[in-house]
């Protein structure tokens, strides 16, 4: 049965007669007093009590948006509303009104993007533009729509301390960075988005809250100590007073859905999410969010990131899952990552072998159910015949740039050819691809970690806290630790968004540009079934290990990936060749005498059919896609 919708949630909502329900739930409290600040005069109403530990205020006078409000439940002070909708002053400041419905969209006509066909772009507000604001963003959307991106996807914008930061340390879920521009400019760039058939996906965290300026425990118990979750105390989502608490994160999702117009979510790091319920909140948020779909006849996604290689996530209901749409993928990129850096730090130990990618491309998870080292157990799912639409795959993103000891990308850590070819196997992937932005044109500048907090023993504890998780890197190898607090760090983080004719970026974004057209128009690349893939190598007296990745069946496209840095043999003779990775109008190396029998270099070749099957795809050499 579909999750119902309340119609009373907590936060400051407008009624239909024009007044507004102030909602706050804070079940030990004998006595609530709403706290209104209004051109310098403070005013406290009680608040009536509800029999289910809520307190409810109404009024008519002075509800005007940006009219700041706090809640006082009991002794002196009184905190931002747990549900703020807008907190223009600060994680600390009293809450504003915020009406989102107040917003005349002009999205009528969008009905949002289907799962097969995402192209995700990964962006962080604040450094993909000079600006940092929801309002810089909408200029470069028509970009990125001919580049063949379908939907971009936001770092997560919940309220957190101070201007700058990636968005995990939120303390306000329902309000819109103020530094970004607010609840209001994200409206806008969501409706700038549809205008030009973009979708808007959102990263949103529902496992802990930030260290800095959440004050809910003053008012519930939003948290639980029977779990623990790697950056603090974990949500309460199935001990004593929970049912509130997994409103508030139910409400909250389609809230964003709801009002903001947004086409899908993305759960942070739902590993960390602890339920033991009969029914997992994760099924009662993808429940909730597409009842809000259905009304507002749109296509809606709930994508899952996890580390853990849980196919449950995307499973039925009746199957024991949760029916989410999708769910993060990891091995790719740790595979091909491993492979071409030789990295083994780490969750790395347990990558780098050829045939691991091998097994990545065709099955999903590389540890599906086998034992892993680093973990010191077996590890995954397996994924079976799925569709491969369900899973999210990438060469980088924000986890695996940030999380490094500088923000390191992988432009700055192999050779072109390298990069080139790990950008092309995601891309002809039956899964659905991410880039993070930048990625398209081979952006070098890094994405290192960064935030603003205010609180100096905070501040000092997070620079302490990445010296010692890098500390064998700067013995080992003098590796410079950037100030996370610095505004240099996050001034070093904002993208070049510059790709001049004649430029290695200009032939890199070609390259990005031609294999999402191959995506999006051969038909072989719209098949989201399990492709077929195996690898060549020395027991096959191959000098170099060769990939070779089936999509479409027998008249359908082969793609064959050289792993190695030698040069190798091609394995294909009976088919066209449609794309190869080395071309010089991609940056490439390949001369126009060179022999196509010849593999250079981590180049990846993909053949067609050779004929002129109408089921085959439309290009030749001599006529690319998107040319």
């Amino acid at each position: 049965m579909p999750h119902r919708i309340v119609q009373r949630p907590v936060g400051a909502t407008r009624q239909p007669d024009g007044s507004v329900l102030w909602r706050v739930w804070t079940p030990k409290a004998s006595a609530v007093s709403l706290v209104i600040e209004d051109d310098n005069d403070r005013r406290e109403f009680a608040m009536s009590p509800e029999n289910d530990g809520h307190f409810v205020h109404r009024a008519t006078v002075n509800a005007v948006e940006t009219l700041r409000y706090g809640y006082r439940p009991g002794g002196d002070r009184a905190y931002p509303d747990p549900a703020s909708r807008w907190q223009p002053d600060g994680v600390h400041a009293p809450s504003a009104l915020f009406f989102p419905e107040s917003y005349s969209w002009v999205d009528a006509s969008w009905t949002g993007v289907a799962r097969e066909d995402l192209v995700i772009y990964e962006l962080h507000v604040g450094t993909f533009t000079p600006e940092g604001t929801f309002a810089a963003i909408i200029p470069r959307l028509p970009e990125l729509k001919r580049l063949g991106v379908t939907a971009i996807e936001l770092m997560p914008v919940a309220q957190f301390p101070g201007d700058r930061g990636w968005g995990y340390d939120g303390a306000y879920p329902y309000a819109a960075q103020q530094s970004y521009g607010g609840p209001q400019a994200l409206q806008q760039l969501i409706d700038a988005a549809h205008a030009v058939g973009l979708g808007v996906i959102l990263d949103v965290v529902y496992n802990h809250f930030g260290p800095e300026g959440n004050y809910s425990e003053q008012f519930g118990p939003y948290f639980t100590d029977r779990y623990r979750t790697p950056w603090g105390r974990a949500i309460n989502f199935d001990g004593p007073y929970c049912d509130p608490v997994r409103r508030f994160f139910i409400d909250n999702a389609c809230y964003w859905v709801r009002d903001f117009h947004l086409d899908g979510l993305r759960l942070d790091a739902v590993q960390t999410i602890y339920d033991f319920s009969p029914r997992h909140i994760l099924a009662d948020i993808q429940a909730a969010v597409q009842c809000v779909a259905r009304e507002q006849q749109r296509t809606v996604v709930v994508i899952a990131e996890t580390d853990q290689n849980d196919v449950r996530l995307v499973q039925p209901i009746g199957r024991g899952g949760y029916a989410l749409d999708g769910v993060w993928a990891d091995d790719f990129h740790h595979s091909i990552h491993a492979l071409l850096t030789g990295e083994r730090d780490g969750y790395y130990e347990d990558y780098g072998r050829p045939e691991q990618l091998a097994k990545a491309s065709r099955d999903v998870f590389v540890y599906d159910g086998v034992y892993s080292s680093h973990r010191h157990r077996r590890h995954g799912t397996r994924v079976g015949r799925a569709d491969r639409s369900h899973f999210v795959v990438c060469t980088q993103n924000h986890d695996q740039i940030g999380n490094r000891a500088r923000g390191d990308r992988l432009a700055s850590l192999v050779p072109p050819p390298a990069e080139r070819l790990a950008f092309g196997l995601m891309l002809l992937s039956p899964c659905v691809p991410l880039l993070f932005m930048g990625e398209e044109y081979g952006e070098r500048r890094p994405f290192p970690f960064f935030c603003s907090f205010g609180d100096p023993e905070l501040v000092d504890a997070v620079r302490r806290g990445r010296l010692e998780e890098f500390a064998a890197l700067r013995f080992r190898w003098s590796v410079e630790i950037p100030d996370p607090q610095s505004a240099e760090t996050f001034a070093s983080a904002k993208i070049v968004w510059s790709w001049p004719d004649g430029s290695s970026q200009a032939a890199r974004r070609r390259l990005t540009a031609d294999l999402l057209a191959a995506r999006r128009q051969w038909p072989a690349l719209q098949n989201r079934d399990r492709a077929s893939a195996r690898l060549l190598g020395n027991d096959q007296q191959r000098k170099t290990p060769v990939l070779l990745v089936a999509r479409g069946g027998v008249d359908g496209l082969v793609v064959v990936a050289n792993l190695s840095a030698e040069v190798g043999d091609v394995p294909i003779s009976d088919r066209e060749l449609l794309l190869s990775t080395e071309d010089a109008r991609y940056g490439g190396s390949r001369g126009e005498t060179d022999s196509w029998n010849r593999l250079l270099p981590h180049e990846l070749l993909v053949f067609g059919h050779r004929g002129n099957d109408p089921k085959g795809p439309p290009w030749t050499r001599q006529n690319w896609p998107n040319s």
